[in-house]
């Protein structure tokens, strides 16, 4: 997006891109982590599981068909991944079109004002410009253990691998871990899921939890308060068999399990320490390769901006990476003065049941704002889609949080139920407004659907509602 808006104000502009290859030897096109091994692959995968869950519902709803359905691992992929094919050839166009040069070559800084790329054949040139801006991403974490890299895939891995994983073992507890397990599961395959300590660090954990307890009643297993400590090849082939050995993380208990595939979704590193920073001053967070900047996305360096998520202390996602970009660019070349907004970020988890979240969490309002000043409702509820085939009453979920102190404007608002991204990018805009739970309260719902739920939560503790007899034919209320 940067270099298509500078673009509009007749700047010169090169973009420099270059995918280092997995140890497995992954690659992909331009487009970035969002687009190649990220949001739209793993939205896509997600789509099938949900179509695996509907073809299941659909019997309910009169439709019949032989008892037998399979999955085609190979047809989704493939599917998939010619759809990112041509989002690469998009973005090519794009940029020529706009008079962008594109270099398929790995950028590092050599001195001031000064970049070397290297493209794959080892070809080196030099290119001088009058600003530029780091925009690197991350790349997957691995655990430094014996078998790791020559054994184990990440997401960077997962969305092209060109045979079904089989039994799977996914590391990790973050979005990537839950949600690759769960369109894993989703497919049809058997899933186990080993986590150190919490799940969705970060998110709300009242919802983490029933994310956690929903996809182990679904079939996927848990190995709490475990890491792996080797993995070993017990057989080849694709998928071979691999063993784990696993150390407790509250003693000494060693456990061995069998797979054949271990998925690492343990984290991802910032690409900032092999690209020169240090030759041209720009500081980074030692620890974690994160870049500070102020709220200009201006780094140390005055000439050297940086956005996405090599960030420190800001939201990994997508779309906050394009909309700094942009609002950058305007400053910079428009005499714009709009910054970009990183508390009213709405996102969604794609685990089997979808979280949006817009704002706070409830532990964060409650560090930001003290408890005693914080509201929170809530409301349990069943989808009337759900009701037919009978099946997850009253696992849904609807959590609002708000200021007391300021009318209890909504500064936290949190949806687990089926599309709940469609939901939530609503109520961003609201928020983004300053709605306050009055307002909120006093907006007539759409009839049966699941946001209906949002204008309709009740006091309580959190965790503690009452589940009542459905009164809105779908719905469960909190009183």
């Amino acid at each position: 997006v940067f270099p298509s808006e500078a673009a509009k104000y007749e700047k010169k502009v090169m973009v420099l891109d270059f995918v280092t290859p997995t140890p497995l030897g992954t690659s992909w096109g331009l487009g970035g982590t969002c687009v190649n091994v990220g949001c739209i692959p793993k939205k896509l995968m997600h789509q099938a599981a949900l179509l695996g869950q509907a073809l299941q519902d659909s019997r309910k709803f009169g439709w019949q068909f032989p008892e037998e359905v399979k999955h085609n691992w190979m047809t989704m992929t493939e599917s998939v991944q010619n759809y990112i094919g041509s989002l690469n050839w998009g973005y090519r166009v794009a940029l020529r079109e706009k008079k962008v040069t594109y270099e398929n070559a790995y950028g590092e800084f050599v001195g001031p004002h000064t970049v070397k790329a290297t493209n794959k054949r080892g070809v080196e040139k030099l290119y001088t410009a009058e600003r530029f801006l780091i925009a690197t991403g991350e790349r997957p974490r691995y655990l430094g253990i014996p078998g790791d890299k020559e054994y184990c895939i990440s997401s960077d891995d997962l969305f092209s691998l060109p045979y079904c994983p089989g039994k799977t073992l996914v590391v990790g507890a973050s979005y990537v871990a839950l949600e690759c397990a769960g369109f894993l599961a989703g497919v049809g395959l058997d899933v186990t899921i080993m986590v150190r300590s919490i799940l969705l660090r970060g998110f709300d954990q009242d919802i983490a939890n029933k994310i956690g307890e929903y996809m182990e009643e679904h079939g996927i297993n848990f190995i709490r308060e475990f890491v792996p400590i080797k993995v070993e090849q017990i057989k080849e082939g694709t998928p071979g068999i691999l063993k784990v050995t696993s150390k407790s993380t509250k003693g000494n208990e060693i456990i061995e399990g069998e797979y054949n595939t271990v998925l690492l979704a343990i984290g991802r590193d910032a690409c900032t320490r092999k690209i020169g920073l240090d030759k041209v001053g720009v500081i980074i967070n030692e620890k974690t390769g994160k870049i500070p900047v102020n709220d200009k996305e201006q780094t140390n360096v005055p000439y050297i901006y940086a956005i996405g998520d090599i960030l420190q202390d800001k939201l990994e996602l997508t779309p906050v990476a394009i909309q700094a970009g942009r609002l950058l660019v305007r400053r910079l070349y428009a005499g714009a003065t709009t910054k970009c907004d990183y508390v009213n970020v709405p996102t969604t988890v794609f685990t089997p049941l979808e979280y949006g979240a817009c704002g706070y969490s409830e532990e964060a309002a409650v560090e930001k704002f003290g408890e005693e000043n914080i509201e929170v409702y809530h409301s349990h509820f069943w989808p009337l889609e759900w009701t037919v085939p009978s099946r997850d009453n009253n696992k849904c979920y609807a959590k609002i949080i708000c200021n007391i102190q300021d009318s209890e404007r909504v500064i936290g608002f949190h949806v687990l139920g089926p599309n709940a991204g469609e939901v939530t990018q609503g109520f961003a805009a609201a928020m983004k407004c300053g709605i306050t739970k009055e307002q909120l309260d006093s907006t007539i719902g759409i009839h049966p659907v699941c946001a209906e739920v949002t204008t309709k939560c009740g006091k309580s503790s959190p965790g503690t509602a009452e589940v009542k007899s459905p009164s809105l034919v779908f719905q469960s209320d909190t009183a």
